[in-house]
């Protein structure tokens, strides 16, 4: 992997939950991308129900330094949040930061790696 780019940040995207313990998932996902060497600049964020909104994350990537922004949103499907909500979020901080570039990368859908994931936890759930 090459050297990450200083000024590229990960704007991890969630729906957001009540259970504190819920939005863990995305602290701890946030904390492994950015141990993983290739990007800095790593934030969470959620679509409502919980804090730091889409919004608030943007902004602290930007307080960090980033010049560019991509927009992951950690959803299994391309419901209206995935089709609609992402896109207005990403237009809303595109206008609030005309100098930064907010991207908006695909959900994460049918990834082909989603059968291997879906195999092992059926694999997990034989075992228990």
């Amino acid at each position: 992997m090459s050297a990450p780019d200083p000024q590229t940040a990960v704007l991890l995207i969630a729906h957001g939950s009540r259970r504190a313990a819920a939005n863990q998932d995305l602290v701890q996902l946030a904390q492994q991308v950015a141990d993983s060497g290739g990007y800095q600049i790593v934030e969470v964020s959620y679509l409502e129900l919980a804090e730091p909104t889409i919004a608030a994350g943007g902004r602290n990537c930007v307080k960090r330094g980033a010049r560019r922004v991509l927009l992951m949103p950690y959803f299994l499907s391309a419901g209206v949040h995935v089709v609609n909500d992402m896109e207005e979020q990403r237009s809303a901080l595109a206008a609030e930061f005309p100098q930064v570039e907010f991207q908006l990368c695909p959900h994460l859908g049918l990834h082909p790696l989603m059968v291997e994931i879906v195999l092992g936890r059926l694999a997990e759930g034989i075992k228990s």
